[in-house]
């Protein structure tokens, strides 16, 4: 299906390197929330390249597909099989530039040729829209996530691909990171641009509503929603926060929402705790409504990760009215103050502890009405949308 543009918009393309897809639609859902913001002002179209090694008989399957207003272009290519992993490494590598071109070719002739590219995750893609514009004169601009440049993480290394990925910063028309601490973490390693912009992520203002039911609760509800990777969520430093806190009051319930790698073993250790199915309990994945409505109807929103740039569960519960104690890491401290929760510094679980506590005596003192406001106002669809959509401008009619 296609989406019949209108002339007179700017046709943007955006390449992202995650983005949801028919093994898991839950990846770059924000990259598709900012895409969506500007389909009001933009014709949009998303191409998505993914490397399969599920795909045996056709080698390739192609889809284009019209999703909430945006032409969406995904391409499932055969992983490699060679035995030299070097070599197959290199073979997907020439596959995944080639597919890219090929989608770029096909959206160009389904809809018209874009008039702008808007890369999404370094650096492979923006190498892309480097080539492509090479040749035919279209600009790109860069939304950076990746939490690879910040020092916690610091896996943004090897000399070729800080000079390719410097090379592609230096000749884009903007870069959007989410967070001013993500533009200092990039700009420490050397990309330059003197178009620097930061564009926060979005929240569906919509979807995330508060609970009509603004009653104090005696029993305090409080969330944790992630991916369930230990090594940056510290899902296991929680639980050891709430053990303790359990030997100090009980008038709480912790809902873990979400799934992945370390699912069963931050169970196991909850299991070992007593926790389970008492005080703490397991949801699972959740979308959609039933997502929105367990975090509207929560008390409290609690992350204690070692790294982040700026979750889109921080933004939900503001959009919710729901207050959120978090660890002090990646720009999180840019938005979230003693107004609309609370900051600990990752690791310090008695920090953690004595916070929580206090907070959950504090619940009151929390303004529903103004968290959600600062909501709307900086992380909503409208808001987010006229931004990018102000960029694409003053770059297309340059």
């Amino acid at each position: 299906m296609q989406l019949q543009s209108d002339s007179k918009k700017i046709h943007v393309l955006y390449l992202p390197k995650w983005y949801p897809n028919k093994y898991d639609c839950m990846p770059g859902l924000f990259i598709k929330r900012h895409a969506e913001s500007v389909t009001k002002h933009c014709n949009i179209s998303v191409l998505y390249v993914h490397s399969d090694d599920q795909i045996r008989i056709n080698k390739t399957e192609i889809s284009i597909t019209l999703e909430d207003e945006i032409q969406t272009c995904r391409i499932y290519f055969q992983k490699s099989q060679f035995p030299m992993p070097v070599i197959a490494r290199l073979i997907n590598l020439l596959k995944f530039f080639f597919y890219n071109f090929k989608g770029i070719k096909l959206i160009s002739h389904s809809d018209r040729k874009p008039d702008l590219i808007h890369v999404n995750v370094l650096t492979r893609l923006g190498l892309i829209a480097l080539i492509y514009g090479f040749f035919t004169k279209t600009p790109y601009v860069i939304t950076e996530h990746w939490t690879r440049y910040l020092p916690e993480v610091n896996s943004f290394k090897g000399s070729f691909r800080k000079m390719i990925t410097g090379m592609v910063v230096r000749n884009a028309k903007a870069v959007m990171p989410v967070t001013e601490n993500l533009q200092q973490a990039m700009q420490s390693h050397g990309l330059k641009n003197k178009n620097y912009q930061v564009i926060p992520n979005v929240v569906d203002v919509d979807l995330f509503i508060p609970c009509s039911d603004q009653k104090t609760h005696t029993i305090k509800k409080i969330v944790h929603l992630s991916c369930f990777t230990d090594a940056q969520k510290n899902i296991s430093g929680v639980l050891r926060v709430i053990k303790k806190l359990s030997t100090i009051r009980q008038d709480f319930k912790l809902h873990f929402i979400g799934e992945g790698e370390d699912f069963d073993r931050m169970k196991q250790i909850s299991d070992e705790y007593k926790l389970t199915n008492n005080l703490v309990f397991f949801e699972g994945m959740l979308q959609g409504k039933k997502l929105a409505d367990n975090i509207s109807s929560a008390d409290l929103m609690i992350l204690f990760s070692h790294y982040e740039n700026l979750p889109v569960v921080i933004l939900e519960s503001f959009a919710c009215g729901v207050p959120v104690i978090s660890s002090r890491v990646g720009g999180i401290h840019e938005h979230l103050n003693n107004k609309r929760g609370a900051l600990v510094d990752a690791g310090n679980e008695d920090q953690f502890l004595k916070i929580l506590n206090h907070t959950l005596d504090e619940l009151a003192f929390f303004n529903k009405n103004e968290i959600r406001q600062y909501a709307i106002e900086h992380f909503s669809k409208k808001v987010i949308g006229k931004k990018l959509y102000d960029i694409y401008t003053s770059i297309y009619k340059t």
